[in-house]
């Protein structure tokens, strides 16, 4: 074999190992395990996180009670109870930003109170008693776990939309889609939204993501153009 013929075939093989990674599919599949990777870190930041405030609100809930007491041991129940609901919403949280329904703004609110508090009950007594340096170690593992569960609604609607890209790929490269070869724009996702709705619809963020499959922060700029439209006419 000539070093020509042995070129050809490694360009060749390459060529054909490069058309399977680049699959939509097995890109579409690469992104879900870096889904459950993200997950798996992020939710043990967070339960450790809130593990290391639990004797700082201990101590808190348990001022002046004898150790060992009733009162002294119902006290540990206080941590537990907020994280549970804290938890709680975070495991509804991964599914609906799975599939990129927004939740109300109750959630939000539980969500932000229930940080709030453990953040309150975890640096009572370092800012009553004015040590900089206490306010600052318990300040921070409840403010990481308050940008955690931020952060981790956004990246998992964001790695969706990753997915959904994939997919829209695939479905090009197939001929089923009228835009093959390249991305949608929003005049594509406006004209979508255009031709499903009708008069007796509202137009709303969730209604434009369901029939035209934009993402999330999309979704309110094409509600929003699309009652601009429907005003004019």
């Amino acid at each position: 074999m000539t070093r020509a013929q042995r070129l050809a075939q490694d360009a060749a093989e390459a060529a054909e190992l490069r058309a399977y990674q680049t699959d939509p599919d097995v890109v579409a599949l690469r992104i879900e395990r870096v889904r459950r990777q993200v997950d798996w870190m992020c939710w043990t930041g967070i339960v450790l996180g809130l593990a290391f405030t639990m004797t700082n609100v201990q101590t808190f809930a348990s001022a002046g009670t004898r150790p060992w007491s009733l009162p002294w041991l119902a006290a540990w129940v206080l941590d537990p109870t907020v994280s549970l609901v804290l938890l709680a919403i975070l495991r509804a949280e991964q599914v609906t930003a799975r599939y990129q329904v927004r939740t109300g703004a109750w959630v939000r609110r539980a969500k932000w109170f229930t940080l709030a508090a453990t953040y309150v009950m975890n640096t009572w007594a370092s800012y009553a008693d004015g040590e900089p340096a206490a306010i600052v170690l318990h300040s921070v593992p409840p403010l990481v776990v308050f940008a955690a569960v931020e952060a981790i609604t956004d990246l998992r609607d964001k790695l969706t939309d990753a997915v959904m890209v994939a997919a829209g790929e695939r479905r090009s490269v197939h001929g089923e889609s009228v835009n093959a070869g390249r991305r949608k724009l929003f005049a594509d996702y406006l004209a979508d939204a255009r031709a499903s709705w009708t008069p007796d619809v509202a137009i709303t963020p969730a209604w434009v993501r369901q029939v035209t499959g934009c993402s999330r922060g999309l979704s309110p700029k094409l509600a929003r153009a699309l009652l601009a439209e429907v005003a004019d006419d």
